[in-house]
């Protein structure tokens, strides 16, 4: 289904999503309690090694499909060349799934074909957790790992229509030429085009386009905004052994919010929605819902999108906001107790 959302508004358990549906692009309006992004990713489309120039380059996932589509047995020479797009100047981070992908289409090579040479030219294999016992597996197999700096990078070049792949092998510091049947670029991945989608929600964006969650040891999935959550490979580059939103997900039910709110008191020390606000700047801080009667200088702060962090009733000159738990009387019995016997 075609879809394009153009507007989004509201607060954690009461989201309002606008959504421009269909070819005729009529609009729609979802109501929802909770967000999650999942804008995903895409692999790298190589400008290196003459990729798109000769049919015989591929990337990872093109060789995965031409295995299954055609197999292995007419390949004498497979060369694969790691971090094609990835741990450069233009684009820094690893991308994680590119090592992995190599080994599997790797083995998957020795099997279709056990004669087949595999020749994986690399900066540093990184096979995390137990995708290790696939690259040990791989060595034993007899694929042949060959290290190269980042400074000297693989050069490709036709010969006669043959295709050679030349590097500088780090042990025996000489150039070293291989043949390839096939020459297959590990891609990195990229983040989906987002940054539209990301001012519609107002959320922010890492300067690589992935979304930044709210503290990475202790949110790793939750954003900045409640109610709002990150998953897969709009959060970073990630296997599907290891999506982001994992820990996260449990059974549905109704979503909750710490007992910890800000609301407002009345003169006579009681709870209510009269009190009078003597900050005028206060709206910038809390979240504060105008009642009808504004034009007093009354307004009522909207629990639902209070975080608890006390601020406005600490700063009301007028004693107007007090936080639940921690209500004056609380504090003052604490301290008293705390000083009993101390002082005079």
């Amino acid at each position: 289904m075609e879809a394009l959302i153009v507007g989004f508004s509201g607060f954690k358990g009461n989201f309002t999503t606008e959504v421009m549906v269909g070819p005729g692009m009529y609009e729609r309006k979802i109501d929802h309690g909770v967000v999650i992004v999942a804008t995903g990713g895409a692999e790298y489309r190589p400008k290196e090694f003459l990729y798109g120039q000769d049919s015989r380059v591929l990337t990872q996932i093109e060789m995965g499909k031409r295995l299954e589509e055609r197999g292995a047995e007419d390949l004498r020479h497979v060369v694969m060349i790691q971090c094609v797009g990835s741990r450069n100047q233009d684009f820094p981070n690893c991308s994680r799934i590119c090592c992995q992908s190599a080994v599997k289409n790797a083995l998957h090579v020795k099997e279709l074909n056990p004669s087949a040479e595999v020749y994986v030219l690399y900066r540093d294999m990184r096979t995390e957790g137990e995708l290790e016992y696939y690259y040990s597996e791989a060595r034993r197999q007899g694929v042949h790992f060959l290290n190269f700096s980042k400074e000297e990078p693989p050069e490709v070049t036709l010969m006669r229509n043959n295709l050679r792949v030349t590097y500088k092998d780090q042990a025996l510091q000489e150039q070293v030429t291989l043949p390839a049947d096939l020459l297959v670029l590990s891609a990195g991945a990229r983040p989906s085009e987002s940054a539209e989608l990301a001012s519609i929600l107002k959320l922010p964006q890492n300067k690589d386009g992935y979304f930044m969650e709210a503290h990475v040891k202790l949110r790793p999935v939750d954003m900045a905004n409640e109610g709002v959550y990150v998953c897969g490979m709009a959060h970073g580059p990630s296997s599907f052994q290891k999506p982001s939103l994992r820990p996260w997900l449990r059974p549905p039910g109704p979503s909750r919010s710490s007992p910890s709110r800000a609301h407002p008191v009345g003169g006579d020390g009681e709870s209510g929605p009269g009190a009078l606000c003597l900050l005028p700047d206060l709206r910038a801080r809390v979240p504060l819902r105008s009642t009808t009667h504004q034009q007093r200088g009354v307004s009522e702060i909207d629990e639902a999108l209070c975080r608890g962090c006390g601020i406005c009733a600490a700063e009301c000159p007028a004693k107007a906001i007090e936080l639940n738990w921690y209500e004056d009387e609380q504090v003052m019995s604490k301290v008293d107790a705390l000083l009993e016997g101390v002082l005079p």
